[in-house]
């Protein structure tokens, strides 16, 4: 490694992926990426019940809020489950972020969405370029339909009858998997391919375990392109399972200084997570942070303490759950068929892309989830007597309690679907919305990030949500629409799976913590030379699925730095 290196870049998710790409192609040989997480080549990806329960990342010293069970041991695992007040956060660590566990939506929000927090700089037209290239590298394209019977998906079908049942609009949606090079003539199923990028692929198995990570590389992740394209053409230095912890400024002597501005470069220290936690440093001349929203805005809140004090008062604010919610309608009379095809294919509109309503704007998804969870669900029901019989016991209880009003409750779903084909006739509600992104990013007393999420704020919303759900389930004659258990009363507590904000785009530091001028676009208020290029600089929900704005932001940071327009031959 050179004595200095032109680059550092922290996090290897969207943001981090394709910055690694630009800034390697710009300094051949001289960037460095720091991954927290794993490799996963094909058929990584554990599956066992064991393999799966230590999927799960944690380092004790870390001192997150995480489930119990979790905090028992090390361990560098995929899923990353932070336990908050009144939103939990799920996270991924591995080569691709979270690019990796990802429902491969590629949605560009209306042009509402863009409203007076978001700079001019950034807005929709501004950024339609750098959507259109993130668009072709991540080989965007809706399910193709050839004939092949085994492309028919009943999920997909049932949803589009419940949107026109309910007067919607159900769109087919571009999703980023691998489906063959030719657009008009897809790679037959199974079937195995080099991408445009010199990554081996398999044209999608439709097994439905996207979100579980995909065996057979199905789905375009970040590794298989962008960073592919870095590691392999351009010699970017990727190391994972290398955990950043601090960041700072050195002055003209190329000593360490808190008080200089960057423009002299930065010293990064990391551990390497593998070999005792040995300690390390490099010097680079700029660095990008792509941690991840939580990860990001810790970083340069820790930063904010100790080695650089000029990072904005705002950094924190703004934080995004991008409106998430999930629901389960259970016991559709029509097939849902949850376990089949990539795990999301198409949405109903409410209030996003027509007839725009700020306070009630969202996306409901069709989400699937792979068979071996069905088996387990329907693993639940051994001694179908038994269980039914508690479910009859259940209802019975529920009926005395409100006189006999009780269809529809939990009660009544135990009793009448143990019994019968739960995991096939049990529809899956993925929404995304416009929240008030108004959370709170902070350090706790360990020094680890906090959230404060006022989530009363858009009680609308989820009020909204909820409300499409019960529409649903009247619409496919099922007895019962249950929100996720942690959402029920008294807990009302929800949980996102796409963090955005604390870092956001401003065109002043009083307004925010990244730069939106063109020229320096997501560079530290303060500073020169550092940038946060992720979830973390979005000024606001975008309702749709934020991966598609999350890229086209950052191709534009990547064009800033190395001043090469983008372009999708990488």
């Amino acid at each position: 490694m050179p004595d200095r290196l032109e680059a550092v870049v922290i996090g290897t998710g969207f943001g981090g992926g394709i910055n690694a790409c630009r800034l390697s192609k710009r300094w051949p040989g001289k960037v460095l990426v720091l991954e927290r997480g794993k490799r996963y080549p094909m058929g990584a990806f554990p599956r066992t019940p064991h393999d799966f329960a230590q999927n799960f990342w944690n380092l004790p010293d870390e001192q997150h809020s995480r489930p119990e069970r979790m905090r028992q041991t090390e361990s560098h695992g995929m899923f990353d489950v932070r336990n908050f007040k009144k939103m939990d956060a799920v996270l991924c660590a591995g080569l691709g972020g979270g690019s990796l566990i990802y429902a491969n939506v590629f949605l560009r929000p209306p042009d509402e969405v863009f409203d007076n927090r978001w700079p001019a700089s950034c807005k929709k037209a501004n950024l339609e370029p750098y959507y259109a290239v993130a668009k072709e590298v991540l080989g965007a394209r809706p399910v193709p339909q050839d004939g092949d019977p085994r492309r028919r998906m009943i999920r997909t079908e049932l949803f589009q009858q419940v949107a026109k049942a309910n007067g919607r609009t159900s769109h087919m949606l571009d999703i980023n998997v691998f489906f063959g090079n030719d657009y008009d003539h897809p790679l037959p199923i199974g079937q195995q391919d080099r991408n445009r990028y010199g990554a081996q692929q398999t044209s999608c198995v439709y097994c439905a375990e996207c979100d579980a990570g995909c065996n057979y590389h199905s789905k375009n992740t970040i590794d298989l392109n962008y960073l592919y394209v870095a590691e392999h053409r351009y010699q970017a230095d990727v190391r994972t399972e290398h955990l950043a912890q601090q960041i700072v400024p050195l002055n003209a002597s190329g000593q360490d200084d808190v008080q200089a501005d960057g423009a002299h470069g930065y010293r990064v220290a990391f551990v390497d997570l593998n070999s005792g936690r040995t300690a390390t440093s490099v010097l680079a001349n700029r660095v990008v942070v792509s941690a991840g929203t939580l990860g990001s805005t810790e970083l340069l809140l820790r930063g904010q303490r100790t080695t650089l004090p000029r990072v904005s008062a705002r950094v924190g604010h703004r934080f995004s759950g991008n409106g998430d919610f999930l629901g389960f309608v259970i016991g559709t009379k029509q097939p849902a068929e949850p376990n089949y095809g990539p795990v999301i294919t198409q949405g109903i509109d409410y209030n996003l892309l027509e007839k725009f309503d700020p306070e009630r704007a969202f996306i409901l998804e069709d989400a699937s989830y792979p068979a071996f969870l069905a088996w387990f669900v329907e693993g639940i029901k051994p001694g179908v007597f038994r269980l039914g019989a508690i479910g009859r016991t259940i209802r019975a209880v529920f009926d005395r309690i409100t006189g006999g009003s009780a269809t529809g409750s939990i009660g009544y779903a135990l009793s009448d679907l143990l019994s019968g084909d739960l995991s096939h006739r049990t529809a899956v509600l993925l929404s995304m919305g416009i929240d008030k992104s108004n959370g709170t990013l902070t350090l706790d007393r360990n020094g680890c990030i906090d959230l404060d999420w006022p989530g009363g704020d858009s009680r609308a919303l989820y009020d909204a949500i909820n409300g499409a759900g019960e529409a649903f389930k009247r619409a496919t004659g099922a007895p019962d629409y249950m929100p996720i258990p942690t959402w029920l009363w008294p807990m009302r507590k929800n949980v996102t799976v796409h963090s955005l904000g604390g870092c956001v785009l401003a065109d002043d530091p009083s307004n925010g913590v990244t730069d939106a001028n063109r020229a320096t676009f997501g560079q530290v208020f303060g500073y020169r030379n550092l940038y946060v290029s992720d979830g973390a600089i979005v000024p606001t929900a975008v309702g749709a699925n934020p991966i598609a704005t999350i890229s086209a932001l950052s191709e534009m940071v990547a064009q800033g730095i190395t001043g090469l327009t983008p372009d999708a031959n990488l």
